[in-house]
Parts: structure tokens; C-alpha cells; sequence
């Protein structure tokens, strides 16, 4: 869609505002907004909310998640069109997302600074999100600072267009957002079929063989159910060394060094697979290699996080599939594949829904689930003769690529529906479009 700008501009005097409308001013936070200040003395209020993701949310504090205070009386009651800002760590996270505006009557902590306006909040919820994208709050005062208080806030610069051309924007955002959200929620719903069949295809090559006529036995396992005769069952131990990764902390992290993989990145980046060549890890020391050479991962090694937040991350792991120089890192359980095996087969195998059954079963845990070496080594392992392995393996090589390809390119089209969401709300509220035609 191309969108037209307004007739004439003027300079903001803002850096990150650069050209404004003519008619629109440029005011002051604090002329605008005012901090809430109001307690939940006595506890009149009791429904506690959070800001995560640049969204209030109600909190249940039954599950027992997160940090909770001795008292909710020094938390801050706040309504609904209230805005929260929270300027904690600035220095150190780079990511949140700083502001949300309230949609609760509720408590939020009062570390957080919660305001309130006459004008039209969710127009400024538009804006401030757009300042968060920019990464506006940190480059205030020094740029190194852990917090921004409230009096820093006030003076903040902010466009201030009419009431009514205030809403003209929200109406416009309001429809052009939902429809992008609309085409993001497709593209997830095909990515979790896709991935869905993808596990579907594994499971049942590793499981059932590709011989649909090859008589069959009962593996005892309930996960595993029935398997080819002639394959063999035994335990995870028999077929793996196993060991534990480096005892470091995020400290000992840095850019340079020799590649360490820790369980971070088993969650968020390079399951099942990885190569410090095209997946850039973060480093340590040198130093670390004369005491710990037990922890340095040799080609086709398992690496496994040995622990989870959720009980579906229990039991996720990656394998190293190039020759190069990585240490196993904190919170990681190594597994050495022995000799006569097809380790991308091992890889299938672990991956596939019926090892991983068994291990979420030995799972207890609330906030964390601990998977131990113990669990590891007791799971059943099936295995096919080498050829059969190597049949398997080309098979779902061959058909996971095909899903594979296609699973990139939704989450591609899912990015730049989200770069061009950020950027259709930072041209609307800063005036860079005039959308006031394409409202009714």
C-alpha cells in the first residue's frame, strides 16, 4: 500500500523525530502525562498484573512463577488506558520492550512508573512503542544508565497532533495491525502443521522402518509401542559415553575465544543440529581447554540441555555435525556416540516423539524440569543394522529438507510482516504518512 504524505513539514528540534506536520506540536512528557502515584493501601485491590512482552497481563500468583512481594500494599493501583513504563537494566537488556498500556483495573509493582493521561492513550501507547522500537529510552541522558526515573521521563520530547486526528491514527493502526496480525496467525498455524508433520515422518522411518511388510515386535515401551524384529533394544547407555559440560557462568562468556555451546542456545537457536561456522556462539577463554578437555565436543557428539522451563523442552539437544574446536557449556550433559553407528540415524532418533515420551515421563518439577545423565542412560534406544540406518537417514534427510525449506520461508514472510508492522506504526504516529483519509 503506498500512503501519501502530508502537505508540509517542519523540523521537530528531536533527533528521533526528525520533520513533524506543520500543525502538529511538539510537547513535553510532563505536560501531557502524570505519574500515579496511588497505592493499594489496605489492599483494596488484589488483582495483580505484569508487563511482559510490551503487554499488561493478568498475573496468577497461585503458580507460584517469578518473585512475589511479602505484601501487595506497596504495589501501584492502576486503571485501565493507565500506561507502564519499565526502565529497569537498561544498560545491560537491549530487547524488552519498555512500555504497554493497561486494558485491567489491577496492581503492577511500583518499581514500574505507571501514568495517566486526559488525551488519547492508545495513540501515545502507538507512539511509545515506536520510541521502544527505536531504542529511544536508552539513548537518553549518558546512554549507560541501569534505570530512567520520572523526572527524566517529563521531559522527553513527544509529537501532540488534535484530539481528533489523535483517534484518526489509532483507527487506522488499530484495523492495519489486526489485519497484519491476521496474516502472522495463518503463517504460525502453517508452521505448526508443518512442523507437526515433520515429527510425524520422523517418528514413524525411526520407529516402524520403511519396510511396511517386516514382521513386527513389542518393544515393552508404551512410547515406542511396536518395532521391526530384527532391530535391537537396549538402553541409552550402551551405545553413548556420557559426560558434563563446562561449570562457567555468563561471566566467563565473551566474543572471542573458543565456541561454547550452553543450553540457551540448545532452547532458542540449534536444536538437533549445529555448526559453529554458520551458527555464531559465544566464546571462552583459551585457558579453560588444559583443565577441561573433556568438555570439548568432538564431531557428531549430542549435546543435551539439562534443563527445561517447560516440560516439551525436556530432553531437547543438538549434535555437533562438523570437525571444530566447541566446548559443551553450563547446563549441558555431553553424550559420545560408540563406534558403528550412524550418528544423524541417533540424531532421528532422539527427535522422534517416542524417545522423547520417555523422557518427559521421568520429569518432576514446577518452575524447572532437570533432565540428569541417569534419565538419559536408562531411556530405551532402538536400533536398525548400519545399512537400514543409513536407508533411514537418507529418507528423512530428503523429505525434512523439503519441510524444512518451506518452514523458512513462512517464518521470512513472518518478519517482514513484523518489520513492516513496527514500521507503519513509527510513520503514523510520528507523521511520516497522513492516514487521515483512510479512516471513515
Amino acid at each position: 500500500m503506498n500512503f501519501k504524505q502530508y502537505p508540509s513539514y517542519k523540523d521537530s528540534g528531536v533527533e528521533w523525530l526528525g520533520e513533524v506536520p506543520e500543525h502538529w506540536s511538539v510537547k513535553k512528557f510532563g505536560y501531557i502525562f502524570r505519574e500515579n502515584k496511588i497505592k493499594n493501601s489496605g489492599l483494596i485491590e488484589t488483582n495483580v498484573l505484569s508487563l511482559s512482552y510490551g503487554r499488561i497481563k493478568e498475573k496468577n500468583i497461585e503458580d507460584n512463577k517469578g518473585l512475589l512481594p511479602e505484601s501487595f500494599e506497596t504495589y501501584q493501583i492502576i486503571q485501565p488506558n493507565d500506561i507502564i513504563f519499565r526502565f529497569t537494566d537498561l544498560q545491560n537488556d537491549k530487547r524488552s520492550l519498555r512500555s504497554a498500556i493497561s486494558k485491567f483495573h489491577g496492581i503492577i509493582t511500583s518499581a514500574y512508573i505507571g501514568v495517566r493521561t486526559t488525551a488519547n492513550a492508545e495513540f501515545y501507547n502507538y507512539l511509545f512503542r515506536a520510541y521502544d522500537q527505536q531504542k529511544v529510552f536508552y539513548s537518553m541522558g549518558d546512554g549507560m544508565r541501569q534505570s530512567l526515573k520520572i523526572d527524566e521521563l517529563n521531559r522527553m520530547p513527544i509529537v501532540f497532533p488534535s484530539d481528533v486526528e489523535q483517534q484518526q491514527i489509532v483507527s487506522f493502526l488499530d484495523s492495519e495491525t489486526s489485519r497484519i496480525d491476521n496474516l502472522i496467525a495463518k503463517q504460525e498455524k502453517l508452521i505448526e502443521k508443518l512442523e507437526e508433520h515433520r515429527k510425524s515422518i520422523i517418528s514413524h522411518a525411526v520407529t516402524k522402518g520403511l519396510d511396511p511388510d517386516v514382521p513386527m515386535k513389542d518393544s515393552g515401551i508404551e512410547w515406542l509401542g511396536e518395532v521391526p524384529e530384527h532391530w535391537k533394544l537396549l538402553q541409552t547407555r550402551h551405545i553413548f559415553n556420557f559426560g558434563k559440560g563446562l561449570t562457567i557462568t555468563k561471566e566467563d562468556l565473551s566474543d572471542e575465544g573458543i565456541p561454547c555451546i550452553n543450553y540457551g542456545e540448545i532452547h532458542s537457536k540449534y536444536g538437533f543440529e549445529f555448526n559453529p561456522l554458520d551458527n555464531p556462539l559465544k566464546c571462552v577463554s583459551h585457558d579453560f581447554i588444559e583443565s577441561n578437555k573433556n568438555c570439548l565436543l568432538n564431531e557428531g557428539d549430542f549435546i543435551f540441555a539439562d534443563t527445561s522451563e517447560d516440560l516439551e523442552g525436556s530432553g531437547n539437544f543438538s549434535y555437533l555435525n562438523q570437525k571444530s574446536t566447541v566446548f559443551a557449556g553450563y547446563h549441558t550433559i555431553i553424550a559420545r556416540p560408540k563406534s558403528g553407528l550412524n550418528h544423524r540415524y541417533l540424531a532421528y532418533m532422539f527427535d522422534s516423539n517416542a524417545y522423547r515420551g520417555q523422557v518427559r515421563t521421568e520429569m518432576k518439577g514446577v518452575k524447572v524440569y532437570s533432565v540428569s545423565q541417569g534419565v538419559l542412560k536408562s531411556r530405551l534406544a532402538w536400533l536398525p543394522p548400519i545399512e537400514e540406518q543409513d536407508q533411514i537417514v537418507k529418507l528423512l534427510d530428503e523429505k525434512t529438507s523439503k519441510i524444512d525449506t518451506l518452514i523458512a520461508k513462512q517464518r521470512e514472510l513472518i518478519a517482514k510482516l513484523k518489520n513492516y508492522r513496527t514500521s507503519i506504526i513509527s510513520h503514523a504516529v510520528t507523521g511520516k504518512i497522513d492516514v487521515r483519509d483512510l479512516v471513515a
